[in-house]
């Protein structure tokens, strides 16, 4: 083994011992993945406030574009407030002030911690699915060590709240690699499992994000807005547009990989204005492909994305004036569902009613990703975590 293995190999053991004892967990590899102690779980649970703060901020930062995102979805195509980016800025300053811009953020930050949560300990799982399944394909115990270094990879992308962790993971040996399929794989169902788990607070943050000082009656935050869906509409209702959010996972994931290694590769074999160095790109680099990649996933999915937030106002017994169009006009359309939304949707609206909200969409993604890093790294010195982004 040469020196610069040796080196590379105590790097990663540094790093995954603040996640896992690598020691135990090497001895046992036959007999699969030894639970986190409790040094692990106090780092998890670093990793996770830092998570959660670094997730805040951002969100916070680019929450009026969300909000007006969100506006431009669902508002009544009968009775149109919001006509664009700048104008329905403007709109919201002018009739809500400061903190209409800002409204259902609060709901929106209250999902980071759990939906990383969940985030990470599908990664854990699928780690642990990956590593006995290359053990039955190939008997290399050594595999265990790299799969260990996957998952160290994993949590520190997962928990910053960068949705393209999956293109982070490493080469197992020259026999076993983890192919395309199950990085795609991995990515899905970890996504999937997240959202669902989240998805009720996802609804009632929509809700909320639409209300006005015009809306007939207000929820007065997310518990009753909770308790008052369930309440007047059934348990269903906590998940109303579910079904095109999962579907919208792939093509989202799916083009996100896809993109992303395009791009990566062509920096690569051209090496324009020396963004490679020895065959290896900047973390830098790669944060910019990522939010290249994730543009364009978000764009091809974005009807998915459009025909949720209109289903999630179905059934809405006092919906804000945004939904309703102030009753100067036709009433709300009511949807039966994912096909039906999109079928009355292009009819009434046109193909382009469902890009509605694409641009304050596009537009936050790379202020988005990059407070999120910076505030991720300031957060975990702070907390004294070792492991970093960075690293």
């Amino acid at each position: 083994m040469s020196s610069e293995d040796v080196a590379g190999k105590r790097t990663s053991e540094t790093a995954v011992s603040t996640i896992v004892n690598l020691a135990e967990e090497a001895k046992l590899a036959s007999e699969g993945v030894k639970a986190p102690t409790q040094a692990a779980l106090l780092s998890i649970a670093k990793s996770l406030v830092a998570g959660g703060v670094a997730g805040g901020v951002s969100r916070t930062a680019v929450a009026p574009l969300e909000r007006l995102k969100i506006l431009l979805q669902v508002q009544n195509p009968h009775s149109i407030k919001y006509n664009g980016t700048v104008q329905g800025l403007k709109y919201i300053w002018r009739s809500e002030g400061f903190r209409g811009l800002f409204k259902g953020n609060g709901t929106n930050c209250a999902r980071i911690v759990p939906n990383s949560a969940v985030k990470f300990f599908s990664y854990e799982e699928a780690s642990r699915g990956i590593l006995w399944f290359y053990r039955q394909q190939t008997g290399d115990v050594c595999v265990a060590e790299e799969v260990l270094r996957f998952r160290t990879s994993c949590v520190t992308y997962v928990l910053s709240g960068i949705s393209f962790v999956v293109y982070f993971l490493p080469s197992l040996t020259e026999n076993a690699q983890l192919t395309p399929l199950l990085r795609l794989g991995a990515g899905a169902c970890a996504g999937i499992i997240a959202m669902s788990a989240t998805y009720p607070l996802d609804l009632v943050r929509g809700r909320l994000t639409v209300q006005t000082e015009n809306s007939p009656r207000q929820y007065r935050g997310i518990f009753h807005a909770l308790s008052t869906v369930f309440r007047e509409e059934g348990p269903r209702a906590l998940y109303k547009g579910w079904l095109p959010s999962v579907i919208g996972v792939i093509p989202y994931v799916g083009l996100n990989f896809a993109v992303y290694e395009s791009l990566k590769d062509w920096l690569i074999k051209t090496r324009p204005f020396r963004l490679v160095q020895d065959s290896d790109l900047s973390i830098t680099t790669r944060l910019a492909c990522g939010a290249a990649a994730g543009t364009v996933g978000q764009t091809v999915a974005y009807p998915l994305d459009v025909v949720r937030r209109r289903m999630q106002m179905v059934g809405w017994k006092d919906a804000a004036s945004v939904v309703t169009g102030d009753g100067k006009s036709k009433a709300a359309i009511e949807y039966a569902g994912m096909v039906d939304t999109f079928r009355k949707t292009v009819r009434h609206e046109g193909f382009g009613a469902l890009y509605k909200g694409l641009v304050p969409n596009s537009v936050k993604v790379v202020p988005s990703i990059a407070i999120a890093f910076v505030t991720y790294e300031v957060v975990k010195d702070v907390l004294g975590v070792e492991m970093r982004i960075s690293d």
